[in-house]
């Protein structure tokens, strides 16, 4: 019987521990895949028509907030639609009533410069000190 003991015991030891990593490379490049589709997705979804301009860009250190004017005249923060008197309402409110917050007015090309200046005014004089306006690079 001790015999057959011992033989059983060299068998449990010999387990193969090699690990197959086909399965986990085929996830990683499906994944991979899903997020280079849905990565030009994330950007801010409201289609304004952006003047040119030759400045040069401002250093993103976290993701801002972004004010968008479309050629109608409606305000957007970020993707959702809000009417002007709930902007800086809304603004304080997703920032947590912090007034250093980076605010990006994007304004359509099409649309009056003072209805622009409407919502960097109301920005400027709740307390808003980060307000920039975005423009497109020329090519």
């Amino acid at each position: 019987m001790a015999i057959n003991l011992q033989k059983s015991e060299r068998r449990s030891r010999n387990v193969m521990s090699e690990i197959n990593v086909t399965p986990f490379v085929d996830v990683m490049l499906v994944l991979l895949i899903v997020f280079m589709v849905t990565a030009p997705m994330l950007t801010v979804g409201v289609p304004v028509n952006l003047p040119e301009s030759e400045a040069d860009s401002l250093p993103d250190d976290k993701e801002p907030l972004t004010v968008s004017i479309n050629s109608k005249g409606e305000v957007f923060v970020q993707d959702t639609k809000v009417a002007f008197n709930e902007l800086v309402a809304k603004l304080l409110a997703i920032s947590k009533n912090r007034t250093d917050t980076r605010i990006y007015v994007r304004g359509d090309k099409n649309i009056n410069y003072g209805r622009v200046m409407e919502v960097m005014g109301n920005l400027a004089g709740s307390g808003f000190t980060k307000v920039a306006l975005i423009s497109q690079t020329k090519r």
